[in-house]
């Protein structure tokens, strides 16, 4: 399975360009079998997109990037998330307890929005984001390099606002699934791998 685990509609995304229209079609047409919607601080998407999963037959499955003061991450499997910004470290305890999944995404891209070294002191999170499509590749070398120390699970994600980005890393998955709960599972239980558009089908990757 691949799966777009960062993606932005701009309908609860300012800063986004894409519709869920759009999001779909092009999803589609590289081979992917699901895509996410994470977007800032809100899942309000939730409804529409699983109507319009359920019309599409695509899976979507609807996330959160949420804010806290150490910086990003991606959750799934949760029901509601905190109005205000808090530390990092009750968000990843919140996320654990509904028994979701979260990610560091952009941990070390250079905007004060990424984890950074708070990667080494948070303790909870299941992945990172070692490719983003928004940042540098020395950057996502470097979150890389923390995945493997702290033993989480490399994610590849476009983090796409515009039409150009979305799909550019992915994720593989062993298996495909169709629900958010199997969704959320098989990232606890199975194992994961970044990949690579290379213009006309995905590399997946160990090293880049």
């Amino acid at each position: 399975m691949l799966i777009d685990m960062h993606l932005h509609e701009r309908t609860c995304s300012t800063d986004s360009f894409l519709s869920l229209e759009e999001i779909v079609a092009i999803a589609k047409a590289r081979g992917l079998d699901a895509v996410c919607i994470t977007d800032h601080d809100s899942m309000g998407l939730r409804d529409y997109a699983a109507e319009y999963s359920k019309k599409t037959d695509f899976p979507i499955f609807v996330g959160v990037e949420f804010f806290s003061l150490q910086g990003d991450i991606t959750a799934w499997g949760i029901d509601s998330f905190p109005d205000h910004r808090i530390d990092a470290q009750p968000f990843i305890d919140q996320v654990n307890a509904a028994g979701g999944f979260c990610v560091s995404c952009h941990p070390f891209r250079n905007n004060n929005r990424g984890l950074e070294d708070n990667l080494r002191r948070v303790s909870g999170l299941h992945g990172v984001e070692v490719l983003n499509g928004s940042t540098s590749l020395e950057a996502n070398r470097t979150a890389l390099r923390y995945c493997r120390e702290l033993g989480l699970k490399p994610i590849g994600a476009s983090d796409a606002h515009v039409t150009k980005q979305v799909g550019k890393y992915v994720t593989w998955l062993p298996e495909k699934v169709f629900t958010l709960e199997d969704f959320v599972a098989q990232l606890h239980s199975r194992p994961t791998r970044p990949a690579i558009w290379n213009g006309s089908g995905y590399d997946v990757v160990d090293e880049f």
